[in-house]
């Protein structure tokens, strides 16, 4: 027979069991809780695409938050005599549109007493061009698309402004109350929001892809992906106004948008269907690609055919000549800019010759910067970031659509919709490559310089023999 348990372990015993039980009690009903507000509040009013305007409410709570922390930095700076760190949006050089042949004239008119149009190399030409380099130094046009933007006021995001400090004790208060409102409660939400997105569009499109082609496979298929990426889209509390609607993108169309960061594929994908462009991945993107392929004909490329640029321009092609496919959705410029400007265009999709919808993307950095600085951040990192950031807020508008003009080459074509776009949301139009990012400037680039020196001693000199 075994010894019969202590009375002293058998009294312990009935003081812990309630407790367990108590405790299993109160998580059940906080899991309860929880997915009951996440289902009735987010994901079912994410099928029917419906708002109830908590998130604009959201908003512009922020808003009015910004503004008084910005006004307490200022005036407290003001008291301590701290100087406020002000961003340059216009560039820190002031530069004026002159051309290089007039800068070397006026170089030469203070410094020489020879004739203007001497055609010889003059010493003092040599200033033009080290100035020139000093302020591309300074204030280079390529290197500062690549990190974030700064902010004039404050949005109590550390990583947001230089003028980050202790001011006073109210101020401190509400930026630690922050910190623990979005690591605390948005954080949470957030990635549950996302995994249930991501869960539910893999097992989705998987059941979908099951069913034969035609109508109502289609119309499962558009229908299953909007839920999804709208789900995901409030995961990131992304507030989107979108203009012009009815200038959407159409089938046999492909639809090009500025590039600023990869959640630029859900803002567009949440309002419509697109057919997706890019890179076969392994791991879980790659569970999510071959599950979206079987629902839905998206374009994905191995590793040795991306650089096939014949092989990519014909199943482009072949995809926008069945007008029962969905629109292509391409970002251009191949890499993310941060949120200022828009570069270049790479010519491939202009080549196709089928009509093009721009779009413009413009984010609102005050509730988070959504650029990807991808050489500085990994994808999950920067995932967390924006997860921990207030919100995302941006604007989306839908342009005319474009077809290529008679006479016009892809190059021209590209720019020309390039221009639109950045006109379009109030970026900077810039005609350098975006892969400057991680390579070096083209010789080209060095000598269009030297031409255009040469031939300026060249006409000047022709210019005088024929007087």
């Amino acid at each position: 027979m075994l010894p019969a348990e202590p009375k002293s372990d058998v009294k312990m015993a009935w003081i812990y069991f309630p407790f367990d039980n108590l405790v299993c009690m109160l998580l059940g009903i906080s899991f309860t809780v929880w997915f009951t507000l996440l289902l009735v509040f987010i994901i079912v009013p994410a099928i029917f695409g419906v708002s109830f305007g908590i998130r604009r409410l959201y908003m512009k709570t922020l808003l009015k938050i910004f503004e008084w922390a910005t006004l307490r930095i200022e005036r407290g700076a003001k008291e301590k005599n701290h100087h406020l760190y002000k961003p340059y949006t216009n560039g820190i050089i002031a530069k004026e549109p002159t051309s290089l042949e007039e800068e070397i004239k006026e170089i030469r008119r203070s410094g020489s007493n020879k004739d203007l149009d001497t055609p010889e190399f003059e010493m003092s030409d040599i200033f033009y061009f080290c100035r020139k380099g000093m302020e591309t130094i300074m204030d280079d046009e390529v290197t500062k698309r690549f990190s974030g933007e700064e902010l004039e006021s404050w949005n109590l995001l550390t990583r947001s402004n230089y003028n980050f400090q202790h001011i006073s004790l109210r101020l401190t208060v509400l930026w630690g109350l922050g910190v623990l409102i979005r690591y605390g409660f948005l954080l949470p939400l957030r990635v549950t929001l996302a995994f249930t997105g991501v869960s539910l569009l893999v097992v989705l499109t998987t059941m979908v892809g099951f069913l034969p082609n035609g109508r109502m496979k289609n119309f499962l298929s558009q229908k299953v992906h909007l839920m999804c990426y709208r789900i995901c889209v409030r995961a990131l509390t992304a507030i989107i106004t979108y203009h012009d609607s009815e200038n959407k993108p159409k089938n046999g169309g492909i639809c090009v948008a500025n590039h600023t960061s990869p959640i630029d594929v859900i803002i567009l994908a949440s309002d419509g269907c697109y057919a997706m462009v890019g890179q076969v991945h392994g791991g879980l993107m790659g569970i999510i690609q071959r599950s979206m392929v079987k629902a839905c004909p998206h374009i994905w490329f191995e590793r040795s055919e991306v650089k096939d640029r014949h092989l990519v321009a014909k199943r482009l092609s072949d995809h926008v000549q069945d007008k029962s496919k969905l629109p292509i959705l391409i970002f251009p410029e191949g890499t993310c800019i941060n949120n200022t400007s828009v570069m270049m265009f790479k010519k491939g999709s202009f080549e196709i010759g089928t009509t093009v919808y721009p779009v413009a993307i413009k984010y609102d950095p005050r509730f988070g910067d959504a650029f990807w600085n991808s050489s500085k951040f990994g994808m999950v990192n920067y995932l967390l970031r924006m997860m921990s950031s207030w919100a995302i807020v941006c604007s989306v508008w839908y342009l005319p659509p474009m077809t290529r003009e008679e006479g016009e080459d892809a190059v021209q074509f590209a720019s020309r919709v390039k221009s639109a776009i950045a006109r379009q949301g109030g970026l900077v139009d810039l005609l350098w490559d975006g892969g400057l990012k991680r390579g070096k400037v083209k010789d080209t680039f060095k000598e269009e310089q030297q031409k255009l020196y040469s031939k300026m001693l060249v006409g000047n000199q022709e210019d005088r023999s024929r007087s």
